[in-house]
């Protein structure tokens, strides 16, 4: 189960309850948020899909423990296009 909170209005914290649950601050610009979902879906939608994708590649004791929402693309260069198909 993936739980996201906002912190304010470029951080969140994620929280991911599994076989041990795990806690995230995850960092998104504006800009960036823009840019993944068109305003088409709230950022918590974003972080919340964005986890579902790191997860199907690793486990939530793996993921970073803070990170900038853009890192993800430098671990795995398919995500911005794949975050986009995942919002519509």
């Amino acid at each position: 189960m993936i739980t996201v909170k906002s912190i304010d209005d470029k951080t969140y914290e994620v929280v991911v309850e599994s076989s041990t649950t795990t806690t995230h601050k995850v960092m998104v610009t504006p800009a960036y948020y823009e840019k993944l979902s068109g305003k088409r879906v709230p950022p918590e939608v974003l972080i919340e899909k964005s986890f579902e994708f790191l997860l199907e590649r690793e486990s939530n004791t793996s993921i970073l423990r803070s990170f900038d929402l853009p890192v993800i693309g430098q671990y795995f260069p398919e995500y911005e296009s794949v975050i986009t198909g995942m919002l519509d």
